[in-house]
């Protein structure tokens, strides 16, 4: 019998078997890809090195839709910061049980270092200097990572009970139907971040 057309295994499968495998049940194994794919554990390694580099497959997909502005030196950094994080926000909103794993991986994928490198670029030219570049790139990541997982909240995050007090009860009374609830809240922290952030020089 001849060779299939279409080979059996790619790195792009294992990566789509191994992203149906977290969506389902929170992570994956190597053995359990290959269950997934009807496959031998060994045969998997005839595509990808090892498990990290299908966790980094998996934060390509994830940061795959993140659109970075154009290279303008004069324009407002805050506003291209701005851009970045919402488009980093709607890309990883896709994947949401993708963070809690990609979180505990150091980062080596080809997006996401070159929407690292970008934020960089912006910062240092706003005046940040190494040190402070570092800590406003970490709080981006923390807020932004923390907005998409909320995206997956369920509509009402909150469940009214005998201990919800008066201002609290009267504060959940203006949240906006899911997205809109999740996307003011983004727009409202992002506002409040970019103010926040001054450059030392």
């Amino acid at each position: 019998m001849g060779r299939p057309r279409t080979p059996l295994l790619s790195a792009e499968r294992i990566a789509e078997a191994a992203l149906s495998l977290v969506q389902s049940t929170g992570g994956f194994t190597m053995p359990g890809v290959a269950q997934k794919l009807k496959v031998r554990p060994s045969s998997l390694y005839n595509h990808v090195s090892s498990r990290d580099e299908i966790v980094e497959l998996l934060r390509e997909r994830a940061m795959s839709e993140v659109e970075l502005p154009a290279d303008d030196p004069e324009r407002p950094w805050r506003e291209v910061v701005a851009d970045i994080m919402r488009s980093y926000r709607r890309s990883f909103a896709r994947y949401p049980q993708l963070i809690p794993l990609l979180t505990e991986h150091a980062v080596n994928s080809t997006h996401a270092i070159t929407m690292y490198n970008a934020l960089a670029v912006t910062l240092a030219r706003a005046g940040f200097d190494a040190a402070d570049t570092l800590r406003a790139i970490t709080l981006m990541d923390s807020f932004v990572l923390g907005a998409a997982l909320d995206v997956a909240a369920p509509d009402e995050p909150w469940q009214s009970s005998a201990q919800v007090g008066p201002e609290l009860a009267a504060a959940l009374a203006t949240g906006a139907p899911k997205p809109q609830r999740a996307d003011d809240a983004f727009e409202f922290g992002l506002a409040v971040l970019l103010r926040g952030l001054r450059p030392a020089l």
